[in-house]
């Protein structure tokens, strides 16, 4: 079979196309496209438990710890331990951080406007469903494979 005619090829030449403009966008404001994800993640308002963010993101928790540390050393993002329970942590947003946020969710809508002016609303239905039934066959395959393993 030629790469070409496989699901997975379409996939992921769709998401370098994407990751490759978004990362365009955001090199104009200093960040990466994998910077603007992590701060979009984080409550505005109420912070986020660094716990929640990795599963929200499909990152590797260590993965995670090198950005959010980076994050904090640009001062974009704090990280604030749970008055109740030391053991949590809970990440909040700066100012800078707040400003960084909101130039990364206009590049996300500016994106989802072209694609939804040339993309009749039909299309995109069939797209978002076929894309949700493909991520919970590869979630069920994961977790059978995982299972096996154990």
């Amino acid at each position: 079979m030629r790469k070409e005619k496989t699901v997975d090829f379409h996939i992921k030449w769709a998401w370098h196309s994407i990751s490759r403009m978004y990362n365009t966008y955001a090199a104009q404001y200093d960040m990466t496209m994998a910077v603007g994800y992590v701060l979009l993640n984080i409550d505005i308002e109420e912070g986020t438990p660094a716990t929640k963010i990795a599963p929200l993101l499909g990152m590797e928790p260590r993965s995670l710890v090198r950005m959010l540390k980076s994050l904090e050393e640009r001062g974009l993002i704090r990280r604030e331990v749970d008055g109740n329970d030391k053991r949590f942590v809970r990440i909040t947003l700066t100012e800078e951080g707040k400003a960084k946020r909101e130039q990364a969710r206009a590049g996300v809508i500016k994106f989802n406007e072209i694609v939804r002016e040339k993309i009749a609303p039909e299309e995109l239905t069939v797209f978002m469903d076929v894309i949700k039934k493909i991520n919970t066959l590869v979630d069920s395959e994961n977790q059978r494979t995982k299972n096996a393993d154990v």
